[in-house]
């Protein structure tokens, strides 16, 4: 951009700080903002609108138009070329607007007089805010510099929004960040919790958005730019000697960024035209985050996010804000983020307790993390980084994925009701917590726990669980940027069976690929990766990788009993394979004069429907099957458990799925082979006593869902509930869980 433009538009944006800086309410302040534009650019309309609410612009200032329509004119997105500009986040600059695809007439504005128009998005880190329009009589396109000035002035008008100087009357002039607002999300990790909003990255507040000086800007712009590139070139020089070439050349696309002249470039004219350095990188950036929305290529999505995430870095070394800048965690606190991975949450640990993620998966292993600390957890609650502030009151809804977000009081006191009876229960199941699971006719379900961590063990007690029906191996990879040392495994195993004290611990295999991509592992395009290359058939082909866990199993075991399972078998050969490798080692150990384990029992999880119909060998030969119902159910009904959009379609306790699982319970019966059922279902009571009625006998879940399954579990007899079950069958009913919870109201 050219000096002379770049003076223009300091003049301008001078004149906008000064305007701002008069006193008067913020409906003057925007009065007087469009008049400025208006004289400065020498149109006969300037106009403002503002998002009233997600889907609706208003109208809330103009120079030229009708004053009338004031805070009357409201537009949906998309609607009217207004309402493009917002719908696209681009702006349309058109002669003739008129005459323009999608224009629309809006008679109590006046407007029809005037034929040129010029609309850009009023926008912040990608959010949008509202348009910015002028308009003139006469026919002409707005050159490239008019309309340049025109995005740096909606740039300083969303940073001034942020701040709060136009609250006014109306939705569209509220206070920012005052209101209570209810967030709508997904179910991850049932629970509740009351508590205040800690973000793991903090918006930057910036207070001054337009230059003093563009030359002291620059300054501040290239040492910040400095001390990132070293940073990266540090974080690729730590990487030396990595053995996987893969992730160094993911780390040379991301310094190839950090070094971009062009990026730079960009930023160094929006401070030449007026903008403070953060408000220039904020400027680039939300451009970066329109382009994610429209870009469909995943690699390119991929490198635009390393962008994104270079100009968060960028801002935290301009302002001093952001992640680490000092703010203290409350002890109450609730963890509110875009997205988070398992390391950084394990970082927190138990301190927290909720989370409310606006992306996330029911899948990920930062879920499988929380769910294991028992710590509510809502996903895909949209936009609420851009909403909460630190220091908020929030109350998580965990069961029914709801944040409330500085909620009114009658939502506070209804909530606080609900946690108070939820308290009474957990009381009521400490009392039965060393009593077995027996039912009323005399039957006794095994109950176990699900973990992946050390921190997890000492559930074992608290919760009375018989032992751990899952270990999950992998969390010990994802959380690290290289390959664990088989020591370092070895002594973990160990330490988890001393913990356990005697009680049965199940360690399953590397359960990695699909969406548990490691670190330092190449991640694969897969067009599906749920049915891709993962967990055994990964394991399999990394050879040396399944030897050096299964040496450090063996190894950490010391002598004692050792339960070792493999996940995702899809049929015979696979198993076979793999069992062939574990005895093999544990003969190289003893022919190496190391202990080996006192005994063996070598499973397999059944997540496929083809392992159900295996040959009669394979249930022969393992020592035992645990149903993964998490992967089984979304296989059997093809539905991704990862698609809101179908996940829910489908019922557990459908008749076609649960008559599926007692046909498994009978395969194994016949065979001698002991079958349990693993998954987020075995935790919820009806599901569970389904399942037991179906002929489980063995069930592992997350610890907190212990004690209300066995309470269920010790109210009913199972007789009874397969009774209720099988006229529900034969009745030709979708489910049978309207019938057994009309049976349970009875108790």
């Amino acid at each position: 951009m050219a000096e002379v433009t770049g003076s223009k538009s300091r003049d301008l944006l001078k004149r906008l700080r000064d305007t701002l800086a008069m006193e008067g309410a913020g409906q003057e302040r925007l009065d007087n903002i469009t008049h400025l534009i208006a004289d400065s650019m020498a149109t006969q309309v300037c106009s403002i609108y503002l998002l009233r609410d997600p889907k609706t612009l208003e109208l809330c200032a103009t120079e030229g138009l009708n004053p009338e329509s004031v805070h009357q004119t409201r537009l949906r997105i998309g609607e009217g070329l207004v309402g493009r500009v917002a719908r696209e986040a681009q702006a349309i600059n058109v002669r003739d607007a008129p005459k323009e695809r999608g224009f629309r007439y809006m008679p109590e504005t006046g407007e029809e007089i005037y034929s040129s128009f010029l609309g850009v998005p009023i926008q912040r880190l990608g959010e949008m805010r509202g348009v910015l329009v002028v308009q003139s009589r006469e026919m002409r396109e707005y050159t490239e510099d008019e309309a340049y000035g025109l995005e740096v002035v909606a740039m300083v008008i969303a940073e001034m929004a942020e701040l709060g100087v136009f609250v006014g009357e109306g939705a569209a002039l509220s206070a920012p960040h005052k209101q209570a607002i209810t967030f709508r999300g997904g179910v991850a990790q049932e629970g509740n919790a009351v508590g205040h909003v800690l973000l793991h990255d903090p918006q930057i507040v910036i207070s001054n958005p337009v230059a003093d000086d563009p030359n002291i800007e620059l300054r501040r712009l290239n040492a910040a730019m400095d001390t990132l590139k070293g940073n990266v070139d540090d974080m690729l020089n730590s990487q030396t000697g990595a053995p996987n070439a893969e992730h160094r050349q993911v780390l040379e696309a991301y310094r190839m960024f950090a070094n971009s002249k062009g990026w730079q470039k960009r930023m160094e004219d929006d401070i030449l035209s007026g903008l403070a350095a953060e408000v220039a990188v904020e400027k680039e950036q939300s451009a970066t985050r329109a382009r994610m929305v429209r870009v469909p290529d995943p690699y390119l999505r991929e490198r635009l996010h390393d962008l994104d995430d270079l100009s968060n870095k960028l801002l935290r070394l301009l302002t001093g804000q952001g992640r680490g800048s000092g703010s203290e965690m409350p002890d109450d606190a609730i963890l509110v983020a875009r997205n988070i991975g398992i390391g950084e949450l394990l970082e927190y640990g138990k301190k927290l307790k909720g989370i409310v993620l606006e992306e996330g998966s029911v899948g990920s292993h930062a879920t499988i993390v929380a769910r294991a600390m028992a710590i509510p957890l809502v996903i895909h609650a949209e936009k609420i980084t851009r909403e909460a502030l630190n220091g908020d009151l929030i109350l998580v809804d965990g069961d029914n994925g709801l944040a409330h977000l500085r909620p009114e009081e009658n939502v506070t006191s209804a909530f606080g009701d609900k946690i108070a009876m939820a308290a009474q229960a957990q009381e009521k199941y400490r009392v039965i917590r060393d009593l077995p699971a027996q039912t009323r006719d005399g039957t006794v379900i095994d109950l176990y726990m699900n973990a992946g961590l050390m921190a997890d063990l000492p559930s074992l007690e608290s919760s009375g669980a018989n032992g751990v029906g899952l270990f999950r191996t992998e969390l010990q990879f994802l959380i690290r940027s290289t390959v664990p040392k088989r020591k370092e495994l070895a002594d973990l195993y160990g330490g988890i069976l001393t913990s356990a004290k005697g009680k049965r611990i199940i360690f399953r295999t590397l359960d990695i690929g699909s969406d548990k991509v490691l670190p330092y592992m190449k991640r694969e395009d897969e067009p599906n990766p749920a049915m891709g290359w993962r967990a055994i058939r990964l394991g399999l082909d990394k050879a040396g990788v399944m030897q050096m866990q299964l040496q450090a199993l063996i190894r950490g075991a010391n002598g004692r009993p050792l339960s070792v399972m493999f996940p995702f078998v899809a049929q015979f050969e696979e198993f076979k394979e793999a069992r062939r490798r574990l005895l093999v080692e544990i003969e190289r150990e003893r022919d190496k004069g190391h202990v080996v384990p006192e005994s063996v029992e070598i499973g397999a999880m059944l997540e496929t429907p083809s392992l159900a119909f295996a040959p009669d060998q394979f249930f022969e030969m393992t020592d035992f099957i645990s149903i993964g119902g998490n992967d089984l159910k979304q296989f059997f009904f093809a539905a991704d458990r990862e698609n809101e959009k179908v996940r829910r379609r489908y019922d557990t306790l459908n008749v076609s799925f649960l008559t599926f699982i007692e046909q498994i319970v009978r395969r194994c019966e016949a065979n001698g082979t002991p079958v349990s059922f693993c998954g987020e279902d075995a935790g919820r009571p009806i599901e569970a006593l389904c399942f037991a009625a179906m002929g489980l006998r063995s069930l592992s879940m997350r610890p907190a869902s212990i004690g209300p399954v066995k309470h269920l579990l010790r109210r009913v007899d199972l007789g009874e509930a397969k009774a209720v079950i099988d006229a529900a069958r034969a009745s030709g009913d979708q489910s049978v869980r309207g019938a057994v919870e009309s049976w349970l109201a009875k108790f």
